[in-house]
């Protein structure tokens, strides 16, 4: 489906999905506005406005006067001296995503480069020419995006269709001319915070994902460890305030309706430990978390972020010369979803810990057929309990790192895209060790000593596994059955629950009263991207 950029902004549902492959159009509307903030450029030049970064230099240079004739250097030699990454290049959904975020900023109307630098980005990302961008390097979020744009003027690297080009090749494949920067569009192409937004819509999504995993893995575990099901009962759930929480207490209920495992472990114990029993209060503090941060950035993606903003009209153009440009709430919501997603992790590799544990599962010690000659599950526990571990070095807070840049100029750094890396980095962590979590509880339920059956939901997910992968008796590398269990966790959705008691199955066992309290849900829906007339594809 096109995701069309009209006058209002793109959400972070609408970055994700471009960044997935999906065009991207701007509408009659974004265009004027477009070509409206660069006529207040060509006003500000003409008339000599003093205006940072349009006929001054940038960072503590802001004070050096540049003249008319300097301008398109000043623009160009942005692009050069900015292009600093260092380390592995993006891969394509991050770029996409990056991209995706500059044209939605630019189209705000307020940044004052042509239109044809936008359709320039646009054109790259239509064709799937995407610039080479070295991941490391930024303190907040000049060097992304003066990597993409180096392309524009011929200059840096693409990959395109499996070759490495060279931006002029890529350009000439294309049809295109190198273009020649003006007054301010250099400082505009690499200034804002597109890189950080690009990437917090990537992270959003693919933690909804693992959110979405982690409760049905986690039911898996819950079940195969005899779980007391009261503690997922509304009533109780109702007690403390939160829609995650709610929303997880009611998938858990779903995932588990009709099972004859946990009927029989009714009454068991008086309370299982804390990573059984508090799965809706973790998860559930997640997606609150996940909630909140999928605000500020739709909040981030509808500001205008450039630094200097043009305003005004052309008879009276007004610059804006401030810090717009700083994500200081992205950065912080970064930090903030990058510690809820590590806590949902943490306690997955608990539950991992007790399913190969014998002193408490009450299963075959580290889910090995034949123990003493076979190891099972001993030492993949010990890569979730390593990944575990990077997540927490990870999830220290970036926004906290500080540091001065810029001659003193700039002697506060918020270290917004950092902490999206690490974001991001901490979801891919998470999901390998929900995938290791995936395949242990497969293996309990064949080790499963009690002879009863699996709720319909956990026997399909049970199913799903074994489709691909036999009981494991260590007769193949472990590493294997981990990167089926990772892509098969990171690359889509589970399947999707039930209703409650829906299609004849039993509820789950109740230990108490079966009066429920309202559940909350979410209402949210994606807007239309319906085109407009006028609408150029990008």
């Amino acid at each position: 489906m096109t995701i069309v950029r009209t006058q209002d902004p793109l959400d972070w549902r609408d970055i994700a999905a471009i960044a997935a492959g999906e065009p991207l159009m701007l509408s009659a509307h974004a265009q004027s506005s477009i070509r409206g903030a660069r006529a207040l450029v060509e006003q500000i030049v003409a008339r000599s406005i003093r205006a940072y970064g349009v006929n001054t230099g940038v960072g503590a240079l802001c004070d050096v006067v540049v003249s008319q004739d300097e301008q398109h250097d000043l623009s160009h030699n942005i692009l050069m001296s900015h292009a600093v990454g260092v380390g592995e290049a993006l891969g394509a959904e991050e770029t996409r995503a990056i991209m995706a975020a500059a044209i939605n900023n630019f189209a705000h109307g307020h940044s004052g480069v042509r239109l044809e630098v936008v359709e320039r980005l646009a054109t790259l990302l239509e064709a799937n020419c995407l610039p080479e961008v070295p991941a490391f390097g930024s303190v907040g979020y000049l060097s992304h995006m003066a990597h993409i744009a180096l392309v524009c003027v011929g200059a840096g690297q693409v990959r395109w269709n499996g070759e490495r080009l060279s931006g002029a090749q890529a350009l000439q494949r294309l049809g295109l001319q190198p273009l020649s920067l003006e007054a301010k569009e250099g400082l505009s192409l690499v200034n804002g915070t597109p890189c950080v937004t690009g990437l917090a819509a990537l992270a959003l999504q693919r933690a909804q994902r693992l959110l979405d995993w982690a409760d049905v893995v986690a039911a898996m575990s819950f079940e195969n460890l005899g779980g007391q099901i009261a503690a997922f009962d509304t009533r109780s759930l109702a007690f403390r305030i939160s829609p995650g929480l709610a929303r997880v207490g009611e998938r858990l209920r779903a995932a588990l309706a009709g099972s004859s495992l946990l009927e029989k472990s009714l009454g068991r114990h008086t309370q299982d430990p804390l990573s059984v029993r508090t799965i809706p209060h973790v998860h559930g503090a997640a997606r609150d978390t996940l909630a909140a941060t999928a605000e500020v950035v739709n909040r981030e993606l509808a500001s205008v972020t450039d630094n200097p903003i043009v305003a005004g009209t052309p008879e009276a153009p007004q610059v804006y010369s401030q810090a717009h440009a700083v994500g200081a709430s992205i950065a912080l919501a970064m930090d903030s979803l990058a510690t809820a997603i590590a806590q949902v992790a943490a306690m997955a590799e608990r539950r991992l810990d007790r399913l190969v544990n014998p002193l408490v599962s009450g299963l075959p010690a580290f889910l090995a057929h034949a123990g003493g000659t076979r190891s099972g599950f001993m030492i993949a526990q010990y890569t979730a309990a390593s990944l575990v571990a990077q997540n927490r070095r990870e999830a220290a807070p970036a926004s906290l790192d500080g540091g001065v840049t810029s001659g003193l100029q700039e002697d506060h750094l918020c270290h917004a895209t950092p902490a999206a890396l690490k974001a991001l980095t901490i979801i891919e962590n998470s999901n390998r060790i929900l995938g290791i979590e995936l395949l242990a509880a497969a293996q309990a339920y064949d080790l499963q000593p009690l002879d009863a059956a699996r709720a319909p939901y956990t026997d399909a997910l049970y199913a799903r596994v074994r489709a691909t992968l036999p009981t494991y008796r260590d007769d193949r590398p472990l590493s294997d059955d981990m990167t089926f269990a990772f892509r098969l966790v990171a690359d889509g959705a589970p399947p999707p629950l039930p209703g409650p008691a829906r299609d004849g199955a039993r509820p789950a066992p109740q230990a108490t009263e079966r009066d429920t309290l309202p559940n909350a849900r979410s209402t949210a829906t994606p807007a239309s991207n319906d085109a407009l007339p006028g609408a150029i594809g990008v």
